[in-house]
């Protein structure tokens, strides 16, 4: 139980008042913890394995082919999972990319970035945890990110 202090006009301090429900669970907040701080915990705990059954179902339903997904954790601090992808076309990468996007907002999850939907040869989706790449195959092949993440995974293991 905090300790009430009393201010000089009698008023209650933000130790007294009572912690107002989380907006994610709907569980009181613990003293000292801000709206963000609890929102931000509950969403890292359970968003991951949502986001991305989302992801793999927006892909799935727009027939995006080669669907690779990366576990980047502890190579990068950007996201914990990449997800390579190819389109048939251009026309075929922007269509994959907005349904990414529209499918990540119907779940509640914001993009922070789309980048490359104008050109549609190589589109990034920027979903905080996951970061998405749309591709059309001679791009794909061009920049190989695959061999680039897998390449760091090796060097990882060699070094242990």
């Amino acid at each position: 139980m905090p300790v009430k202090k009393k201010t000089s006009n009698s008023q209650a301090t933000d130790r007294e008042r009572p912690a107002a429900p989380s907006k994610a669970t709907g569980k009181p907040r613990a003293a000292g913890k801000t709206a963000k701080d609890t929102v931000a915990k509950d969403t890292v705990a359970i968003a991951s394995p949502a986001l991305q059954a989302v992801v793999a179902d927006a892909l799935s339903d727009m027939k995006a082919l080669e669907i690779k997904v990366l576990d980047v954790r502890g190579l990068t601090d950007i996201a914990d999972f990449m997800v390579i992808a190819s389109g048939t076309s251009d026309r075929h990468v922007r269509s994959v990319a907005q349904r990414v996007v529209e499918k990540s907002k119907q779940a509640g999850f914001r993009a922070h970035g789309v980048e490359g939907l104008k050109d549609g040869d190589w589109v990034l989706i920027d979903l905080n945890e996951i970061i998405v790449h749309v591709m059309l195959p001679r791009v794909r092949e061009f920049y190989g990110l695959e061999k680039l993440w897998d390449m760091a995974a090796t060097k990882r293991a060699a070094r242990a």
